[in-house]
């Protein structure tokens, strides 16, 4: 299986010049916890994520007009359409991430793949798989019970 056959196709997408207030608006407007972060060509320059905005902004008392670029990611996992889905697993609990942005051949952002799109496929193993490698400790992290 293709992740084409998979990916949430044409995501919001947002660009760095936006505030977090935008970002997270367009969050819940996508029920999503992950936004892709591109340039004025479509370009995937990051992506800004739910803990992002609470774990970089909110905690730090930043404003909500902040902008997207002081806060996102920057260094990204992505797949394109023509990935195999056991491809993109191996990537994602490599990288440990729950969202992978889908990338065409000229580096715009075409889709997103998360775990929820996993998990529609029907494969209870590969689900479990999954969300078991993503969740387990990172060496640089206490395990506190969160997240």
């Amino acid at each position: 299986m293709k992740i084409s056959e998979i990916m949430t196709s044409d995501p919001a997408c947002c660009k760095e010049d936006q505030s977090l207030q935008e970002a997270a608006k367009l969050m819940v407007d996508n029920d999503c916890g992950e936004i892709p972060v591109i340039d004025d060509d479509g370009g995937l320059v990051g992506v800004i994520t739910d803990r992002d905005v609470c774990c970089r902004a909110v905690a730090e008392g930043m404003p909500a007009e902040t902008q997207v670029g002081d806060v996102m990611t920057r260094s990204v996992v992505s797949v394109t359409p023509d990935t195999s889905l056991e491809d993109c697993l191996a990537s994602m609990e490599n990288s440990q991430v729950r969202r992978v942005p889908v990338i065409d051949d000229d580096g715009k952002c075409c889709g997103m793949v998360s775990q929820a799109d996993i998990a529609r496929t029907g494969s209870d193993a590969k689900t479990a798989d999954l969300v078991q490698q993503i969740s387990r400790a990172r060496a640089d992290e206490k395990s506190s019970g969160c997240c």
